[in-house]
């Protein structure tokens, strides 16, 4: 993730706990560097992140031309790399997938609660 997309995480909210998991999902236009928050949700565990972040990658697939929509609905479905993103949040790291079409770039992330940012 790049400073400026770092800079566009939002803040927690009150009540989080390390068990939690902040999740986000942002468009960001790199040639004018607008970003716009298409979303985010406070889950119980990496598990339910994983779910959510999945989630929004349908919504925004759906929304793609085919060609563009293919690494997100393949990382939908990807096993291998769902288990790896679980790992990831249980050791308590940022997990971020990105996917682009033309001239917008979607990340979406989940960071443990617990985690240093």
């Amino acid at each position: 993730m790049t400073a400026h997309e770092q800079r566009t995480v939002c803040r927690l909210p009150l009540g989080a706990t390390a068990a939690d998991c902040w999740c986000q999902a942002i468009a960001y236009t790199p040639a004018d560097g607008r970003t716009f928050q298409l979303g985010h949700h406070l889950a119980n565990t990496p598990r339910l992140a994983m779910r959510w972040l999945h989630g929004r990658a349908r919504d925004i697939a759906d929304q793609l031309d085919p060609a563009a929509a293919r690494p997100a609905r393949h990382w939908i479905h990807d096993h291998a790399e769902n288990e790896r993103a679980l790992a990831t949040l249980a050791r308590g790291e940022p997990y971020s997938f990105a996917l682009a079409e033309d001239t917008t770039r979607y990340i979406l992330s989940a960071h443990p609660t617990g985690s240093p940012r």
